[in-house]
């Protein structure tokens, strides 16, 4: 099920929300413009290879080229992070307060246009309610504080893991954990993929389309213990379940000015 859009009526202008979101495609649209080509067997290519991986990559073999270690260097990766708090990492300086930035900087990078198109509707939908309940300044900490938490779930289920984790997923699971413990009975507009109900908007209970989201990802993060042969790669589903779970949490402890 794709939101379109709720019923929750909001009170104030979102500006927040539409910050994130532009600075998202910003630097979506910035990434776009990095060279990704795999550069041909050279002994430059060689040397670049062994500096990225030694380097801002931190043993992950991606091919060497500015859009990869734009990504090493800002998203976060597990392992560096972890060994960079136990002083293990042999950072220091800047590369060392840059290593653990990164699981702040990792949100605001995306891998495509489907997971960066499909977060920022997310937001789009759900974060403004929580952005008037939260005000500015607190729906800002809330949503960077959920991103963080959902990475360290993530990074905490596969601690040695290489590979950068990167999106606004886990951050927008926190907004919508808030939105399942506030507005639990307003109605989501929704489209289905599926034929003829493509184009037709469906209204359905906010508590039934989140909740159905979550089961997703309660499920497939199982499977994804279940399957000793997973590799690293693919959907950080821990991170959506850790976000999701924080943000309901922060929603259940009573923060926030209620609107009517």
């Amino acid at each position: 099920m794709i939101p379109v859009g709720d019923s929750t009526r909001r009170h104030s202008t979102p500006w927040v929300t539409y910050a994130i979101i532009l600075a998202n495609f910003t630097i979506f649209i910035a990434m776009l413009g990095m060279d990704a080509t795999v550069p041909r067997a050279t002994p430059g290519a060689t040397q670049r290879f062994v500096e990225q991986t030694a380097g801002p990559c931190y043993g992950y073999r991606a091919p060497p080229n500015d859009l990869n270690e734009f990504i090493c260097r800002w998203g976060f990766q597990p392992k560096e992070f972890f060994d960079t708090v136990r002083g293990e990492s042999g950072l220091t300086g800047a590369a060392r307060r840059q290593a653990l930035l990164a699981i702040v900087t990792a949100v605001f990078i995306h891998g495509g246009w489907l997971h960066i198109l499909g977060n920022m509707l997310f937001l789009w939908v759900f974060g403004d309610n929580i952005e008037d309940r939260l005000g500015k300044l607190g729906f800002l900490a809330f949503y960077l504080a959920s991103g963080v938490v959902a990475s360290l779930v993530q990074g905490l289920m596969d601690p040695t893991s290489v590979v950068p984790v990167v999106g606004a997923s886990g951050a927008v699971a926190g907004v919508l954990g808030a939105y399942l413990v506030w507005f639990p009975r307003s109605t989501v507009h929704v489209v289905i993929p599926f034929f003829i109900l493509l184009f037709i908007p469906l209204p359905v209970p906010a508590f039934l389309m989140i909740g159905l989201w979550f089961l997703q990802n309660l499920f497939a993060g199982y499977a994804t213990i279940v399957d000793t042969a997973s590799t690293g790669g693919g959907v950080a589903w821990f991170a959506h379940i850790g976000g999701f779970l924080f943000g309901a949490l922060v929603a259940m402890t009573g923060v926030g000015r209620r609107r009517r």
